[in-house]
């Protein structure tokens, strides 16, 4: 019962903060409604005697307080004089309302179903799937509108002054023209996941693919407008079309579920020469020019301040957070590594890696073999025993050795074998002595960090959680 005040004080910091907004009011008005009827719940908790309340709505309480606790530095931002600027240089705006959103509404669901309050009928229409779609989109329309019109408006007066800051402006100019189009772009996930018509796509094969891997090779081509990356399988097991169609159609439902700006977008199958002899199977998704995150932390050229670094965590943990969440029956990954998340254009984290399994396990050629997990990203409860159940906490504690290489750009125990690796992770006193951070590493990610590489499970946070203190996080550095 700790968790109740401070959740209704910063509730009412948020009503606050909410009624002095600059931009995005429609946003942050829906925001401050689902809040409400969140501490509806909340107030009816409060009237209970002390040790009436379950350990399942204690834990939703903690994990309600720091939602609401990113839920306003996320108004906040939008309340100060630099807001403005603040937008230009991250231009994802949509992307937080919506995955706060998200949070808002998983933490409701929780406390709801655990408390099943009487009132649940009323509450849920303010958190109801298809009115809350419809009406975010309405305010997304209209906020979107009225942030046009004041870039746009403060593009115009900055014009006034060109003759005196003509170098600010030509740089202001291209981060307003940048996020009018981003404003302006129909979304990736408005494409429907299909099969795809030959004649659809424009790719440079037989030309060099940019990719191979043992049974395919991977191409960058055209779709809809969007750049794709295109995988092409060779010498596939399953000839038969309409199997390989029958397989795919299968999953695309579930691929619908787990759409998110931070995972990687499928877009769906084509299959070329399809009544030939040797038809070409081609799997086609998102495209992300920066390679993967692997790749990005160990190029020279990259500049990455303690700031690019928490909102590349933030993104991650985002598609991390949408993985485990979706569903009755939580979905692991099962093999989180720095290469299984690729960046996309503004250092947008994406993660991959699990996408149409059953697909592309139907296209494999016999050469192909299973992929080994490496040791470095492996949890001690799987080191000591192999055969041991793949949990969200396993993904969890691979996660924290990925937020490390970010933090430290450096492979992690890249002065062990495996073997000592094995003997150091799986050994509950050593496993206390991890990998050290930078000397500057912000406290609060280390922090986060060496929770998720615990050698307990249970001691390591959620992917919730972890969205909560990482967007608080991005929020305080921002502002420094």
């Amino acid at each position: 019962m700790d968790f109740i005040d401070p959740i209704l004080s910063v509730a009412s910091q948020i009503y606050s903060l909410v009624e002095t907004v600059k931009a995005n009011r429609k946003r942050c008005r829906r925001v401050c409604d689902r809040v409400r009827a969140l501490e509806k719940l909340v107030r009816s908790i409060q009237k209970r005697e002390p040790g009436q309340t379950s350990a399942e709505v204690t834990t939703a309480l903690r994990e309600l307080s720091l939602t609401l606790e990113s839920a306003r530095e996320l108004v906040r931002k939008y309340t100060l004089a630099n807001w403005m600027e603040r937008v230009l240089k991250s231009g994802s705006h949509v992307d937080e309302f919506s995955s706060l959103n998200e949070r808002l509404n998983d933490a409701f669901q929780v406390l709801s179903g655990a408390l099943q309050v009487e009132q649940s009928k009323v509450l849920n229409k303010v958190f109801a799937l298809t009115t809350r779609n419809l009406e975010d989109e309405q305010d997304g329309i209209e906020d979107d509108n009225q942030l046009k019109e004041l870039l746009l408006e403060h593009l115009k007066v900055q014009q006034e002054n060109m003759e005196a800051m003509q170098q600010e402006f030509v740089h202001l100019k291209a981060g307003v023209e940048t996020v009018v189009e981003i404003l302006n772009k129909p979304s990736i996930t408005n494409v429907d996941i299909r099969m795809i018509k030959p004649e659809e796509l424009k790719y440079e094969h037989p030309k060099k693919p940019f990719m191979k891997t043992p049974t395919s090779e991977v191409y960058r081509g055209e779709y809809c407008g969007f750049d794709v990356a295109i995988k092409r399988f060779m010498d596939p097991v399953n000839t038969s079309a309409r199997r390989v169609q029958a397989i795919f159609k299968e999953e695309v439902d579930t691929m619908k579920r787990f759409e998110s700006p931070n995972i990687l977008r499928m877009f769906g199958i084509c299959v070329q020469d399809e009544d030939g002899p040797n038809p070409h199977f081609l799997i086609v998704m998102e495209y992300c020019e920066k390679g993967s995150l692997r790749e990005v932390l160990k190029s020279s050229d990259c500049k990455l301040p303690w700031t690019r670094k928490a909102k590349m965590c933030l993104g991650a943990a985002l598609g991390l957070y949408r993985l485990h969440q979706t569903g009755q029956e939580p979905k692991v990954h099962g093999c989180i590594n720095s290469s299984k998340f690729l960046v996309s254009k503004g250092y947008t984290i994406k993660l991959g890696g699990f996408e149409l399994p059953k697909t592309e396990l139907s296209l494999k050629s016999n050469r192909s073999k299973e992929e080994v997990r490496s040791v470095c990203y492996t949890s001690p409860q799987k080191l000591a025993n192999i055969h041991s159940k793949y949990t969200n906490e396993s993904d969890i504690y691979s996660f924290g050795i990925v937020m490390w290489e970010i933090a430290a750009r450096e492979k992690p125990f890249k002065d062990l074998k495996d073997m000592e690796i094995l003997e150091k992770v799986n050994n509950k006193e050593q496993c206390t002595v991890k990998e050290p951070l930078p000397d500057d590493c912000p406290k609060e990610l280390e922090q986060l960090i060496n929770d998720c590489r615990a050698y307990s499970d249970f001691e390591r946070p959620s992917a919730g959680v972890l969205v909560d203190k990482l967007r608080s996080l991005v929020a305080q550095l921002e502002q420094q």
